[in-house]
């Protein structure tokens, strides 16, 4: 199997290459990244592949002059992650770019007919039924590489439609983040160091503070919904601090099927990497002896608005739900320049959404405007509050 893996240089591309190491029979066709040239240049003379993609083009130079003894052919700009996920040359492309600048290389993946490992939430939450509406049309294989989505998958009968099923709800596991039991009070006083030091997951800054927020609980939920083709209200959200249970089916019948394991992101990665069948991925045994807790609580609204803001964005339209990504992204990196604080990431997502009127979006470039029409609006409520 050739594989692309747009984000190598992301902690869910590293450990996609961790796995493809221990794993005879896939090999690298492309690494793209943005600008992390040091990494890129390692993971090149590691695996070899065939092209490595910065979407940064002063990056891309660098990394041409570094690599110019080796195989590899370095490509540079936006239009080139495109170019290596649809090549003919690829049968699986990891799609692990963080954030909206994922949409169109994995929708290119996706046209292409490829199997789709999808860790880039975002694009699905962007582009909705327009996505899901591809994959059905190419003949694309869409596999989710999201911990909760992938034990979704797995307790679905590898992703049968949950209307199909006799499925009562969908029970999304969230740990809490590193906020869980933080005074509402201090909130305000929050650090992006306090914010990105989750307790159980290793991951990138970006998707640690929607951890601590719990923005990315509501985007998951947006996901489900399309992934498992049922209705947001059917989705539930439960905090699991120890991240042991990564997410349930109930069925009508009362039963309620649970997909566990370690929290490590090598589990989903190797499922949709070999799936139907099972490869080796690196991870500890777990051991349900060692599990000395074991406990769920019900989610905090007050203490998590952002996945209610999620919600509405949800049963609101696609439009609301570009938005909603976009603002949430311009206020997540605000909070991390230390331009507003931690509270504030909800205030500007709920004010970015407040001034948006519904519209209907049938294309890539309709949602694309969307998308900075709402981060347009998102920089100018920072520059407003700063003043």
């Amino acid at each position: 199997m050739k594989i692309t893996i747009l984000g190598s240089t992301g902690s869910v591309g590293a450990n996609t290459l961790d796995v493809v190491a221990r794993n005879p029979g896939y090999d690298i066709h492309a690494l793209a990244a943005n600008r992390r040239v040091e990494e890129m240049e390692r993971q090149c003379r590691q695996f070899k592949p065939a092209y490595s993609v910065m979407a940064d083009e002063r990056a891309a130079q660098d990394l041409r002059q570094r690599l110019a003894d080796s195989p590899t052919t370095v490509l540079g700009g936006a239009e080139a992650l495109s170019q290596v996920a649809a090549d003919d040359a690829v049968d699986a492309v990891m799609a692990a770019i963080v954030g909206g600048a994922g949409l169109t290389p994995t929708f290119a993946a996706v046209r292409a007919g490829k199997r789709v490992l999808l860790a880039n939430k975002e694009s699905l939450v962007m582009s909705g039924r327009l996505f899901m509406t591809a994959v059905a049309g190419s003949g694309a294989t869409l596999l989710p590489i999201d911990s909760e989505h992938n034990a979704v998958f797995q307790c679905l009968a590898n992703g049968a439609p949950a209307h199909a099923g006799g499925v009562r709800r969908i029970l999304l596991t969230a740990s809490g983040g590193p906020l869980l039991r933080k005074p509402l009070a201090e909130f305000a006083a929050v650090t992006p160091a306090e914010a990105c030091a989750h307790p159980n997951w290793d991951m990138g800054r970006k998707i640690s503070v929607d951890s601590a927020s719990m923005m990315n609980k509501g985007l998951e939920v947006i996901e489900a919904s399309l992934l498992f083709d049922c209705a947001p209200a059917m989705i539930d959200v439960v905090i699991h601090p120890q991240s042991v249970v990564h997410s349930m089916v109930e069925y009508l019948d009362g039963s309620v099927v649970a997909q566990m394991g370690n929290p490590d992101m090598r589990t989903p990665i190797a499922h949709g990497l070999a799936w139907p069948e099972r490869i080796e991925s690196g991870v500890k045994p777990l051991d349900l002896c060692q599990v000395t807790e074991w406990g769920f609580e019900p989610m905090d609204d007050a203490r998590f608005p952002c996945l209610g803001l999620a919600r509405e964005a949800a049963e609101a339209g696609q439009s609301q739900c570009i938005v909603l990504n976009a603002a949430n992204e311009v206020a997540v990196q605000g909070f991390l320049d230390e331009l507003i604080g931690f509270h504030e990431i909800p205030l500007m997502v709920a004010a970015v959404l407040g001034e948006t009127s519904l519209c209907e979006v049938n294309t890539i470039e309709e949602i694309l405007d969307a998308d900075r029409d709402a981060r347009v609006r998102a920089f100018r409520w920072i520059d407003q509050r700063a003043r």
